[in-house]
């Protein structure tokens, strides 16, 4: 669970988190073509953040600068869980 002591020492720029869901209702469902999706949380330069996704096969770097931006709150904190504080400085 990120908390807001954490998130505010983060460095703008930042990854802070990744991982790998897979491309189903379960996890973060962005096409029905299946597979495992790469996610990336990043730290933002104004106190916010936001999380990208794409192919498991793509390297942090790529998803970070090409990814899909997660728009679905349930997607959202299952990749990053944290407290409420730290949710809302989410950019859509």
């Amino acid at each position: 669970m990120l908390t807001k002591k954490e998130f505010d020492n983060l460095t703008p720029g930042e990854v802070f988190a990744t991982g790998v869901q897979p491309n189903s209702p379960e996890g973060i469902f962005m096409t029905r073509d299946g597979g495992n999706l790469r996610w990336v949380a990043t730290k933002g330069y104004a106190n916010d953040w936001t999380a990208y996704c794409h192919w498991e096969s793509n390297s942090v770097e790529y998803v970070k600068q090409n990814g899909d931006k997660l728009h679905n709150e349930q997607h959202i904190k299952l990749c990053v869980p944290c407290e409420e504080e730290v949710f809302k400085s989410y950019r859509y």
